[in-house]
């Protein structure tokens, strides 16, 4: 009885809401709304009268009716992937409203589930949303991972080599791991993208920058994230924290990153070409010490008059410029094809990047070939998405970085005069270089390290309608991916090197290559309930299973003391062989549900439980939950703040998984063979097969606000991020014939703050512009730790390293002071980042740039010293580093290296970049008809550049440094690597 008094209540509620609107309506409009382009009827579009809550929705078909007070009104139709529009209705006759598909207002919907999206208006996490304009639009970037620099909060974002197509490290909302994989998990159109890092053959063989002779990540690998076409892309999300990226389970403590490409769209097929054209040039030299006879002399006996003649004869020699100062030309060339028509859409691409470097024989090309298809069927009930996409690269990165054979041409050039004659002869000879190991014209002009990748990334997906009826639908999703691609790698030293020659202790020419194969596959089914009540409660519910199989094949050759110059495998007396084999298989499932109440409370509940045989356990299943709920106070009737038209809180906690370490569960034996007779090897780290994955938990609070009609928008988010069971490598009883163990040993948090502001600041026919502050923070500290407190990274307390403490943060730099005491002597991570950006258009005219700011933040910096130990540092003779003033820098610092003392090397690495610029001008539509037409729809031309102006004190090339590559804790650590670069480009960019 209750129950029924209740729904009684409710009717005669809904009628004294509804029946006095009925009464009061004296007019009724029909109609229909189309898309452009294919006249196809439009389902489910909102039709509301402006200004009021009166308003109804399209059926299947289009149609609409709406009754109004009076005539005339404007009417707005509005809708998720569509402009909205605004018309005129004056007369009750029937209209046909036509509305435009559009890529900007699909940035208005954020993944919340492997199935499901929500409006941004809803969410109840900070997902960071960037567009194709902000990513590729205002200046073409070199990779794709380089491309969200300054884009969005909570990134740090690190060069590992200012080579073309380096890699790059990107750690969202700080560290995540010490051991364990640091870089976020990408997924493009459904399909998990491998981001994996594979070090060259040989280079370390060469270098002995690591020990054992093996693949090293000093080699500095590019990421296969980087052979992503920026071009392709419509869209990307980053779910930087487990409150979001909990969705992907066990692979998404260190952030995910949701990456949709282009599609097609109905109507007239469009082409699209664009080309770039331009060059680049190093970022900042360093210079070089201003000589004099003295200071020659200081070097060596006899320099001060090898110095004098060169001067006079005009021979001196400005090495640095030499190396480094080549102008790397550049092409981007893209076509594009892309249509439709009411069933079926299709987007083809096809786009040749080339990039030569600021060193002569280096560079990056890339070449992309795209084909998108999405077809409807039965009706419109069924849809079938195919996404492919090939690459082919190659990429030269010359040799540089650590070493300790003085051989690569940054170490080689810290100790090189300007006197020195290193230049080849008539017949192409090199002399050899008295001041070094190697001479760096020489191995600049004769080595190679070559890297090329075959790629295939298919993806598809099918959604089918299996029951709708007015308030309820329910919808099956098949999803499937494979991600292939052959890694090759090739490095040859020819045994004409000065530090290859036997003479030098050389090893008389060597050529390794390396064979990767890796193929990745992921398979999911879900299935989708939305159930609507009457009263405006909307229930989305998933649930689903998801498996994903992993396979990597490397192969390592190497060959030293080659015969004749040959540069076959075959072909030389040592021949050595190393294979790394990695099989992985990942099974899952996720259930979520999603409520709404009338726009106004929204909350997610979910859970997703993975199993893996990357776990001591291949059967144990762990599980990791979500919840969120956000509140749109604006929505409810209380709400009386003209100024303020949204204002969002929000909350949402969520927890997620990284894999232990390859090697951590398991100790892999090695072989031995002492006089013929083979053997095993214990290694020196022990494996636990009862390790766990580390697991992180994060908090996340907030708000989203918006004043003056959405001309101004706030975001606000606060976020506690906790990583237990931190995989450890520490040291070990001597008993249990071991050095070090894996455990999972200490617990790690992250806490930050993120703020965005966006504004439109102009807003006129002929004028507008708009703009955007971004400012966040992030403090790490170990809060808990089993082990006693230990080393890592650097290269020890007497030149600077990292330390995990308890009570510490996670990235303290540590060495000892002048008096032998072990102190914390810098952190690597910045105190905060801060990003301006600026849309400024006039008629056919747009200036866009940005600038970022980091403050804080330090580096360890090594090639101080190195060209200190050359004599050759641009500041070895001022004053300004010794406390006492007592003693020039070069000295000073090479002081303290033999004191054991690491004060000098650790710098602090603020910096204030003009990231990006660029001027564009559209040629107006009646000129552009008067010479080409209607054959061509749009031609814009322009000019923009990278990191034009730089604002920093740090003593080197650029704050943005890894000698460690791109994986792992050691960000920040330099030692000589190739410098970075500022890019020059000028576009055109026509449609047809």
């Amino acid at each position: 009885m209750k129950k029924q008094t209740h729904f009684s209540r409710m009717k005669i509620l809904l009628l004294l809401i509804f029946v006095p609107a009925i009464l009061l309506a004296q007019e009724t409009i029909t109609g229909k709304v189309v898309i452009e382009g294919s006249g196809v009827g439009a389902s489910f579009i909102n039709v509301v009268e402006d200004g009021t809550s009166n308003g109804t929705a399209t059926d299947i078909d289009g149609n609409f009716t709406l009754s109004v007070s009076s005539l005339p009104v404007n009417i707005k139709v509005f809708a998720l992937g569509f402009a909205e529009k605004v018309v005129s209705v004056s007369s009750t006759d029937a209209i046909t409203i036509t509305i435009a598909e559009s890529s900007e207002a699909l940035d208005e919907v954020v993944v919340t589930g492997l199935a499901t999206s929500v409006k941004r208006s809803n969410a109840a996490n900070a997902v960071a949303s960037v567009s194709a304009e902000e990513l590729a639009g205002l200046t073409p970037p070199q990779t794709l991972d380089g491309a969200l620099a300054g884009k969005f909060a909570g990134a740090l974002i690190t060069k590992s080599s200012g080579a073309p197509g380096g890699g790059i490290a990107v750690k969202l909302r700080g560290v995540t791991s010490i051991n364990g994989n640091s870089q976020p998990l990408y997924i493009v159109d459904g399909v998990y993208v491998n981001n994996s890092s594979i070090a060259a053959a040989g280079l370390n063989a060469v270098s002995g920058a690591a020990g054992g002779g093996n693949a090293s990540n000093q080699d500095n690998p590019s990421n296969r994230i980087a052979d992503i076409n920026p071009d392709d892309i419509e869209s990307l999300e980053i779910l930087k924290g487990a409150s979001a990226a909990a969705i992907y389970g066990a692979r998404a403590a260190a952030g995910v990153i949701i990456i949709t490409t282009k599609k097609g769209k109905r109507g007239k097929t469009k082409i699209s070409f664009s080309q770039d054209v331009g060059f680049n040039t190093i970022l900042r030299a360093r210079g070089q010490r201003n000589f004099t006879a003295a200071t020659a002399e200081a070097l060596g006996a006899g320099n001060g008059a090898l110095f004098t003649a060169a001067q006079n004869n005009g021979t001196l020699v400005d090495f640095e410029d030499e190396i480094y100062g080549e102008k790397g030309f550049i092409s981007n060339t893209s076509v594009n094809i892309s249509g439709g028509s009411e069933n079926t859409l299709f987007y083809a691409a096809f786009s040749n990047n080339e990039e030569d470097g600021i060193v002569k024989n280096t560079g990056y090309d890339r070449k992309s070939i795209r084909f998108n298809l999405d077809h409807d069927f039965f009706d419109k009930k069924a849809k079938l998405s195919l996404t492919t996409n090939y690459i082919n690269s190659e990429g030269d990165r010359g040799f540089f970085n650590n070493d300790n054979t003085g051989t690569t041409i940054g170490v080689a050039l810290s100790s090189t005069p300007p006197w020195a004659q290193l230049s080849p002869d008539a017949n192409g000879n090199y002399p050899d270089n008295p001041f070094g190991s190697s001479n760096p014209l020489q191995t600049r002009d004769l080595i190679t390290n070559r890297e090329n990748v075959n790629r295939f990334i298919v993806g598809s997906s099918l959604d089918v309608k299996l029951y709708e009826n007015d308030n309820s639908n329910l919808k099956l999703v098949l999803r499937g991916g494979v991600d292939y691609y052959e890694l090759l790698t090739t490095a040859i030293f020819p045994e004409i090197l000065q530090f290859q020659k036997p003479s030098n202790g050389g090893l008389n020419g060597l050529v390794a290559t390396g064979t990767t194969e890796n193929k990745d596959a992921n398979y999911s089914a879900f299935l989708v309930h939305n159930y609507t009540t009457s009263n405006d409660l909307s229930f989305t519910t998933q649930a689903g299973l998801t498996k994903q199989t992993f396979s990597r094949n490397t192969i390592r050759n190497t060959t030293s003391d080659l015969i004749a110059s040959q540069t076959n495998l075959d072909q030389g007396a040592n021949v050595s062989v190393t294979q790394f084999r990695q099989e992985q298989e990942d099974q899952g499932f996720f259930v979520q549900e999603e409520l709404n109440y009338q726009d106004k409370i929204i909350g997610t509940l979910g859970v997703r439980g993975d199993k893996s045989n990357n776990n001591g356990d291949a059967n144990e299943l762990f599980y990791y939950p979500k919840a969120s709920a956000a509140v749109n106070l604006h929505s409810f009737d209380f709400w009386n703040i003209d100024a303020v038209n949204q204002f969002k809180i929000r909350a949402a906690y969520g927890e997620a998984g990284n894999f232990a370490p390859n090697g951590a569960l398991f100790t892999a034996y090695t072989n031995s063979l002492i006089d013929g007779n083979v053997g095993i090897v214990v290694p020196a780290t022990l494996g636990d097969p009862d390790i766990t994955p580390e697991r992180q938990k994060e908090f996340e609070v907030g708000f989203d606000a918006s004043f003056l009609e959405s001309r101004i928008s706030l975001e606000f988010s606060y976020y506690n991020k906790t990583v237990d069971d931190l995989i450890l490598q520490a040291n070990t009883e001597p008993s249990s014939g071991f050095g070090t163990r894996f455990a999972n040993a200490g617990n790690l948090e992250n806490r930050g703050v993120e703020i965005a502001l966006n504004a439109t600041i102009v807003e006129k026919e002929d004028f507008n512009w708009s703009s955007n502050l971004i400012f966040f923070t992030n403090e790490s500290e170990i809060t808990k730790l089993d082990v006693a407190p230990f080393n890592l990274g650097g290269f020890g307390a007497g030149l600077g390293t990292f330390r995990i403490e308890e009570g510490k943060s996670a990235t303290q730099i540590v060495g000892n002071d002048a008096n032998g005491n072990l102190v914390e002597l810098g952190d690597s991570a910045p105190d905060f980042q801060m990003t301006w950006s600026n849309n400024i258009s006039f008629k056919d005219f747009t200036l866009s740039f940005l600038w970022h700011w980091k403050q804080g933040g330090d580096n360890i910096n090594l090639t101080n010293l190195l060209t200190d130990f050359g004599g050759t540092s641009p500041d070895y003779d001022d004053f300004d580093v010794d406390p006492a003033g007592a003693t020039s820098n070069g000295p000073f610092r090479i002081g303290a290296f033999r004191a054991g003392n690491a004060t000098p090397f650790v710098e602090d690495a603020s910096y204030l970049r003009l990231r990006e610029i660029g001027l564009y001008y559209n040629l107006p539509s009646k000129l552009r008809e008067q010479v080409f037409g209607k054959y061509v729809s749009n031609l814009k031309i322009g000019f923009s550049g990278n990191n034009l102006i730089n604002v920093f004190d740090y003593n080197s090339y650029d704050p943005e440094v890894s000698n460690f590559g791109s994986n792992g804790l050691s960000t920040g650590v330099e030692v000589t690597p190739f410098p970075s670069s500022k890019r020059y480009l000028f576009h055109l960019a026509v449609d047809f």
